[in-house]
């Protein structure tokens, strides 16, 4: 039997879209793309409208349009009264922005799972099981304790130095030994524990109960922190980074071949790299900073969407977004509906999900 090494081979010359295209590392397109997407934006929609209902206030039809009309001044006329000021803020103050919150953030960790898996050429990478999440939410845990919860944006500073710092003890870690996917692993698992420690020692050393209770439930993945200051910074954050690795699909299709074949095409390998490192620890800081870490999204969505699509990155990174937008919405209505009105947080049923393909990768094999 081949081994894995064997799927990584030359670009053919009648390579078209993609050097990927027709090889064991990236299947034909089993779906056309166009067809992909019509389906993805259907069910974002339909997503997003059940989401709008579901939690521990169950909001009704006529009071989620009655809401809406009323906000946009529609049928102002109308003789009907408009829902009561709890329920417009129920929606408008919770439910809405809870619902762009889930679609940016999705987006985010699809993509930068989809790019750490290029670039480490190992279908185990995402910035949770390689500990980034962890070193992001040290560092949002320090900025969150020496200045004002307010101030998003130092925030998500603190958050992104905590991601730079956890990358760069998974690369010092691992330099020398490559991107084996047992020890990516077991590295990434050693660094997260690293900064989950540091993280546990700042609680208690300087939170009361509550604010560590508070805390450690945002740690978990907490949707329902979002506001619409962090909000903004998550959706500019994730849209231009996204675009800015996407901009890089041609070079992540050839680093999929590995190093020494990226650079005989011509590929800037290491630069490469560090850009989409950086770009990745900004939106894992982004993400984590406004609703803590949430886990496997950016391990199930781009082998899902690799399936439909196949692995040429200038499909699959916009696709990954799209399926991880409907895969977070979807997860985070469920988490605050199931055990009403107690809510779970939503790194729970993404772990819950992830956790099988997990072993099921690593059992496999491949990428090693």
């Amino acid at each position: 039997m081949a081994s894995s090494t064997d799927t990584r081979r030359e670009p053919g010359k009648g390579a078209k879209a993609s050097p990927l295209e027709g090889t064991k590392l990236a299947p034909a397109r089993r779906v056309p793309t166009w067809v992909a997407w019509v389906v993805g934006l259907i069910l974002l929609a339909l997503v997003c409208y059940m989401a709008l209902f579901m939690g521990a206030a169950t909001l009704t039809r006529d009071e989620v349009w009655g809401s809406i009309t009323h906000k946009l001044g529609i049928f102002a006329s109308d003789s009907r009264p408009a829902p009561s000021l709890i329920r417009q803020s129920i929606l408008f103050d919770l439910r809405i922005p809870r619902i762009v919150m889930g679609i940016f953030v999705g987006a985010g960790l699809a993509v930068a799972g989809a790019s750490l898996q290029a670039i480490t050429r190992n279908d185990l990478a995402e910035p949770y099981l390689l500990g980034v999440s962890y070193g992001a939410s040290t560092g949002a845990v320090v900025a969150l304790l020496l200045m004002p919860v307010s101030f998003a944006l130092g925030l998500t500073g603190g958050a992104a130095i905590g991601a730079l710092l956890s990358f760069g003890l998974l690369m010092l870690l691992l330099r020398g030994s490559g991107f084996v996917s047992t020890r990516v692993v077991l590295t990434g698992v050693l660094v997260g524990q690293f900064f989950s420690a540091i993280t546990s020692l700042i609680l208690v050393a300087r939170g009361d109960a509550e604010s560590v209770r508070g805390i450690t439930f945002w740690l978990l993945g907490a949707m329902g922190a979002s506001r619409a200051n962090t909000m903004w910074i998550v959706l500019i954050t994730v849209v231009i980074t996204s675009l800015l690795i996407w901009m890089m699909s041609r070079y992540l299709d050839a680093m999929s071949f590995g190093d020494e074949t990226a650079k005989s095409m011509g590929v800037p390998v290491v630069g490469v790299r560090a850009a989409v490192l950086i770009l990745v620890a900004l939106m894992t800081a982004a993400t984590v900073s406004a609703v803590g870490a949430i886990g496997f999204i950016g391990l199930l969505v781009p082998h899902a969407v690799r399936m439909i699509v196949g692995s040429s990155h200038a499909r699959l990174i916009p696709l990954s977004a799209l399926v991880g937008a409907i895969l977070l919405v979807f997860t985070d209505a469920l988490a605050r509906s199931v055990f009403q009105p107690q809510e779970v947080p939503v790194g729970v049923f993404t772990a819950l999900l992830g956790v099988p393909l997990f072993f099921f990768i690593l059992n496999r094999g491949q990428r090693v």
